[in-house]
């Protein structure tokens, strides 16, 4: 069934159909832009075709195929009997209109190298992977299905245990049966993946998001797919894996940035987030908004040369009514009350013998502006959320009454209100209270598909956020519950669901690890009983990794040489302590001649969830459980960034939750 040198000559006509892709890419982007036809449809052929060039022109100098698939002549392997297939990260065509040399991995036939096993082989006689050393195809491994065959095999666990150098790579070479039915799962159904360390979450989420671009490329086109991450630094650790799977035309982003009206130049005190970012405050926004709107009193009257048409205040008053018991967006319902009033004065015109023209009911429209900011004024979220947490004026209603305890209402409102909502200063929890408003002033974008990590981490608030740009739209929600470290994680996935607005979301467990070695999930895994959620224990797939815990008197010059150490391994290195122990610890290694940055990295624990290095230095456990309320669930974070050797260094007792009795010098 193929030789080395036979997968090496199959290797070079993929090299050559790559050149002739490009080749023919290029030569389409000059037809496309003199082709006729309307100007749109030629500029938007045009783009896709510059941006397929660009494409294959940028495609990495790397395996064009990492597996093949030998279908068996059986009754089960239907049109594909006898036939083999390369699957690679890319489609590759074939000469001269012949089969393709290369199948995308997203394509129905390539399902099978995920799902076939001995007991179930799908039609599959052979499943062959590839093994590689930059360019050159250096091996292969075949399992025959057919007859029985099954392994992991040391090309799958080499891909799997490979150094983790530079930002997260995609794992299409390794993808697992649970992982591949969470890729492909329709595009209709949102999902719950809750993933312990290193299970592949959020691999799962963006090969997710690759698939359903190829899948439903026409409606993904139009409503376009956004991915959400917790942080900047993690949304830079993911940015290539999507792009080195073809997939450019996805918007990936913080919820942060996504909803920012403002710059955030204030910070709440804990109770103050807490209260804002509680589900409530969407009660009291829309109390304050819909405050605005007032009983009409008077007539509109508009002039109209020495004519004076007038819609009077019980036909205003009706107009209002209903348009508020339509639940529109505020805005657009001030705009339909506008419509409604210059649609009576029109009838009143008209029958009168007045003609109608579009000039003079754009007129009439500005007319009745002042009588329409008498009784459904314009508003803006600034000004809004400048109200509520402005406090209310003497003698006026508070929107919060009924809904928060004197003691948040306290907590919300500013000891020092600015003058205006000019001066205001934001904090990152008012980003989400001016989203909320201004989602009621007008409906936001919407996407196709929206994923979002680390979703255990956010608020009622932020979940409603999210909901509303998925509104007719699908989610992949990924987390897990044991790593929540904000004030209001999640400890229950179905209440995040209902709060996302997909109460009907399948949630799936992903317990399987496979870049975190058991030693190190073995010690993760005596902080579970302690986290206050009930998630299920990882187990890894790996049986190589280290662990060394380590009590010193000095920390510093421990760290120290744990890192220099670690650097005379393959791979990345992470420092990590509690943010207020990173400049000293900084500070040393840059005086012992240590080079921070490149291949070592020294974080707070607070920004290093999703993260993962080679090699980990966790420096006093105990500080970090004592630096915030959730600190243990920190700790469980920072222990699980490590996907081949750990290091505990600590000059202070461990928190008993770890179970190290045992562990020498601890």
């Amino acid at each position: 069934m193929g030789t080395l040198d036979e997968e090496r000559l199959h290797v070079a006509r993929c090299r050559a159909a790559l050149r002739r892709m490009l080749d023919s890419a290029r030569e389409n982007v000059i037809v496309g832009e003199t082709v006729a036809g309307d100007r749109y449809s030629a500029e938007r052929l045009g783009r896709h075709l510059k941006s397929l060039a660009k494409e294959l022109d940028e495609e990495p100098d790397g395996p064009p195929f990492f597996g093949r698939l030998d279908f068996g002549s059986g009754e089960r392997s239907g049109e594909h009997g006898g036939r083999a297939y390369h699957i690679g990260r890319r489609h590759i065509s074939g000469e001269h209109g012949g089969p393709p040399v290369v199948i995308d991995w997203r394509a129905p036939v390539a399902r099978a190298f995920y799902q076939a096993g001995a007991r179930d082989p799908q039609g599959v006689a052979l499943r062959r992977r590839f093994g590689w050393s930059g360019t050159t195809l250096t091996s292969f491994e075949d399992e025959r299905l057919e007859n029985g065959e099954e392994g992991g095999g040391t090309i799958l666990a080499a891909e799997i245990e490979r150094p983790r150098v530079g930002p997260m790579r995609d794992i299409v070479a390794t993808i697992q049966p649970e992982q591949d039915e969470l890729v492909r799962a329709d595009l209709d159904t949102s999902i719950c993946v809750q993933g312990g360390p290193g299970t592949g979450k959020t691999a799962v989420g963006l090969h997710r998001a690759a698939y359903l671009l190829y899948a439903h490329r026409k409606r993904l086109e139009r409503s376009g797919v956004l991915v959400l991450g917790p942080n900047p630094a993690f949304l830079g650790y993911i940015a290539a894996v999507l792009p080195a799977l073809g997939e450019m035309d996805t918007e990936q982003t913080t919820l942060e940035r996504l909803i920012a009206r403002a710059p955030v130049t204030a910070v709440d005190g804990e109770q103050a987030a807490i209260v804002k970012h509680d589900v409530r405050m969407a009660q009291v926004l829309r109390r304050a908004l819909y405050a605005r709107i007032r009983r009409p009193v008077e007539p509109v009257v508009v002039p109209d040369g020495s004519t004076r048409w007038r819609v009077h205040e019980d036909e205003l008053r009706r107009i209002v009514d209903d348009t508020r018991r339509e639940s529109l967006p505020y805005g657009v319902g001030r705009e339909r009350v506008r419509a409604r009033v210059v649609s009576a004065v029109r009838r009143q015109a008209e029958s009168r013998g007045r003609t109608a023209t579009g000039a003079w009911l754009r007129k009439v429209g500005r007319a009745v502006t002042p009588a329409l900011d008498a009784v459904w004024p314009a508003a803006r979220p600034e000004e809004i959320v400048y109200e509520v947490l402005r406090g209310p004026a003497a003698g006026a209603p508070d929107p919060a009454d009924g809904v928060l305890t004197p003691a948040e209402r306290a907590a919300v409102t500013w000891t020092r209100p600015p003058r205006s909502p000019a001066g205001a200063r934001w904090s990152a929890a008012d980003l989400v209270l001016l989203d909320e408003v201004a989602c009621l002033l007008e409906r936001p974008r919407g996407y196709g598909h929206v994923i979002v990590d680390e979703a255990q981490d956010l608020s009622a608030m932020e979940c409603r956020a999210v909901a509303r740009r998925a509104e007719h739209g699908s989610l992949t929600v990924l987390g897990d519950l044991a790593q929540g470290t904000t004030p209001w994680a999640a400890t229950s996935w179905p209440e995040r669901m209902a709060l996302l607005g997909r109460p009907e979301g399948r949630v799936v467990a992903l317990t399987t690890g496979f870049r975190v070695p058991a030693a190190v999930v073995e010690l993760a895994n005596a902080l579970l009983p302690t986290l206050g959620v009930r998630v299920p224990a990882t187990r890894s797939y790996r049986s190589d990794g280290r662990l060394r815990v380590r009590r010193e008197d000095d920390l510093d010059k421990a760290v120290v040489a744990a890192a220099r150490e670690a650097l005379a391994f393959e791979g990345s290195v992470g420092v990590i302590a509690t943010d207020a122990a990173v400049p000293a610890l900084t500070a040393a290694l840059r005086a012992d001649g240590v080079e921070v940055g490149g291949r070592l990295t020294v974080l707070p624990a607070s920004t290093a969830k999703g993260l993962e290095y080679d090699h980990v230095v966790a420096v006093e456990p105990a500080a970090m459980v004592e630096a915030e309320p959730r600190g243990t669930n920190r700790l469980y974070v920072v222990l699980t960034r490590a996907v081949s050797r750990l290091d505990v260094i600590h000059s202070r007792p461990l928190p008993p939750a770890l179970g190290l009795p045992g562990q020498p010098g601890a």
